[in-house]
């Protein structure tokens, strides 16, 4: 069909690029169809008044991280390992963190919730 390889080469990438293109005017016309739908949705968060936003789905305490305890990921046992993945992406909350946290860059880090909270400086004897 073809004599030379590269006509097959190039006939083959131009159909990926239309493919490609086309992805992007489906997504295009998608929003425009589907707009009043998140209307309607933004609309009842706002007269429910939700306010969290769920981050993860595989566990509670990663659903909603300003609920979360700081045990809750290790409930099995103390010493137990974390099951979901989602837990090693996010931080503990601001307000569950006594101290602050040390800078990667170096120097003491800024943690929020520590005004309400007395931090030791020096070590108990």
């Amino acid at each position: 069909m073809f004599k030379r390889k590269s006509s097959f080469f190039f006939l083959y990438f131009a159909v990926l690029f239309a493919l490609f293109g086309s992805m992007f005017l489906h997504a295009h016309f998608r929003r425009k169809a589907d707009m009043a739908m998140l209307l309607e949705k933004r609309e009842m968060v706002r007269q429910l008044e939700l306010t969290d936003l769920c981050l993860f789905t595989d566990a509670r305490y990663t659903r909603h991280p300003s609920m979360a305890d700081l045990n809750t990921p290790f409930q099995d046992y103390p010493l137990s390992f974390e099951h979901f993945p989602s837990g090693s992406l996010m931080a503990p909350p601001p307000h569950l963190t006594p101290s602050p946290l040390p800078s990667p860059l170096g120097g003491e880090g800024k943690g929020e919730g520590t005004d309400s909270v007395s931090v030791r400086k020096t070590p108990i004897p």
